[in-house]
């Protein structure tokens, strides 16, 4: 476990998380995640599907050749990503300590365009593994194809710094629910 700096260290001590296990078994989890870009002083959020490779210790996305990510990512390789999952709704009896549980981490690092056509391709079915994992190339459908692969922009988001951070409550907190999912009798 790498110690955090000053720009992945988790405020509240009590919910961060700094080991890399739970951090990679997050992020192979977690269905989406948010990058942030920033080309002239103005950060640009992208929500988008990701895939984490453990063996690269990396992070792949895909993006269109063109627009705002491209052209940010173009000058300025620099980039935050998010994910993040809730919990339940944890109700109280005062409006200042009604909570939420949550995990979420966050990626300090670099992206780095693939122009390796083998590297992309990896990237890109380890993509359609992770949202699709039922169904197999050549099986299901026709595997990628090389114009398919060089139309996407396929990124990988070197990893410098991570962090992590959760909140959980007691399995029998009272009141508790899942978000769009009040208690019985109420909402």
């Amino acid at each position: 476990m790498t110690p955090p700096t000053s720009r992945s260290q988790v405020t509240r001590q009590d919910r961060a998380v700094y080991d890399e296990g739970w951090i990679t078994a997050f992020l192979q989890r977690a269905p989406s995640g948010v990058l942030a870009t920033d080309a002239d002083g103005q950060p640009f959020l992208c929500t988008l599907l990701f895939v984490y490779d453990p063996s690269r210790r990396a992070i792949y996305l895909h993006k269109a050749r063109r627009g705002r990510v491209w052209d940010n990512l173009q000058a300025n390789p620099r980039v935050c990503f998010s994910a993040a999952e809730m919990g339940r709704l944890l109700p109280a009896s005062t409006a200042l300590n009604f909570s939420v549980e949550y995990s979420s981490v966050v990626v300090f690092g670099r992206a780095v365009l693939v122009d390796d056509p083998l590297e992309a391709e990896h990237a890109l079915q380890m993509l359609l593994d992770k949202y699709f994992p039922h169904l197999r190339p050549g099986r299901d459908y026709r595997p990628i194809t090389p114009g398919e692969r060089d139309a996407a922009a396929v990124y990988r988001l070197e990893i410098e710094e991570w962090s992590g951070k959760r909140k959980t409550a007691a399995e029998d907190f009272a009141g508790a629910f899942l978000y769009g999912s009040p208690p019985d009798g109420q909402g």
